[in-house]
């Protein structure tokens, strides 16, 4: 546990150093990038690296490390549609959640979502549709559901000269697996973020899960800030923030802190 705190705070320090020497960009580059971050069907490709600190997991107040790799890759569907395939992989690094003195590392369940939008903005609205895919890829029992899911997939947006506001939701239903109960599950996520001149924005947003099955709710507010800069030629946004969790789920953490690095790479 000792280690994996040490790991936290080394993690933090390079962040801060990341900062501190990176080259800022405060050109209208910067701004537009920014804006495309806060728009996930943007026609941008980018590779975001998520890094989340969950502290006091569960009944046993485990400590637990997941790195979402989230590679974004939009595909222009003739003139008038785009079709954004958005993946999450997750690395997971815990210690006494399962069980006191018990830890466990290894890959989660990846989730395969594509959306299909249409290229031209009326308004400021942006929306797309399409489906998500939750394959049982964990390399231990204790980091995957071990069902195969699937369902819709859908997010409505707003962008209104620095303000970007919307929603994201899903639904899935487990068809296979050798897991224990189906899952029968939906995702809301409501956002707002407000992107500066500058390339730097903050971002209001909520994550939260319904089990209709298990009669289980679990969610989490969080609030983070976001710089767009460089390191050389290559464009990156790096940001983070706390994490503040609700809902009946015995096994939501306390607190957490989000740290992110996101590979930009603009056309």
């Amino acid at each position: 546990m000792r280690k994996l705190r040490y790991k936290v705070l080394f993690f933090g320090l390079l962040v801060v150093s990341a900062f501190s020497n990176a080259q800022e960009k405060t050109s209208a580059s910067a701004e537009e990038l920014a804006k495309q971050l806060a728009n996930p069907v943007a026609a941008l490709i980018s590779v975001p690296l998520q890094n989340n600190f969950e502290f006091g997991v569960g009944p046993f107040d485990g400590f637990k490390y997941n790195l979402n790799i989230q590679p974004v890759i939009p595909v222009s569907l003739g003139e008038n549609w785009n079709m954004i395939s958005r993946t999450i992989v997750p690395v997971i690094s815990q210690s006494d959640v399962t069980a006191r003195g018990n830890s466990e590392t290894g890959l989660g369940d990846v989730a395969q979502s594509l959306y299909f939008s249409p290229k031209e903005v009326q308004n400021g609205l942006v929306w797309g549709v399409g489906p998500i895919l939750l394959i049982p890829t964990a390399t231990n029992d204790a980091l995957g559901m071990k069902k195969w899911t699937i369902g819709p997939n859908a997010l409505l947006l707003k962008i209104k000269g620095q303000w970007t506001y919307g929603a994201l939701v899903n639904h899935m239903w487990s068809y296979a697996g050798t897991g224990t109960g189906d899952i029968n599950a939906t995702f809301f996520q409501p956002f707002v973020t407000y992107a500066t001149k500058t390339g730097s924005s903050v971002t209001v947003a909520s994550e939260n899960t319904q089990s209709w099955n298990f009669d289980i709710f679990g969610g989490f507010a969080g609030v983070y800030y976001s710089k767009v800069t460089s390191f050389g030629n290559q464009m990156v946004q790096l940001g983070g923030g706390p994490k503040f969790y609700y809902g009946n789920n015995p096994m939501n953490p306390k607190w957490g802190i989000r740290a992110n690095l996101i590979l930009l790479f603009p056309k």
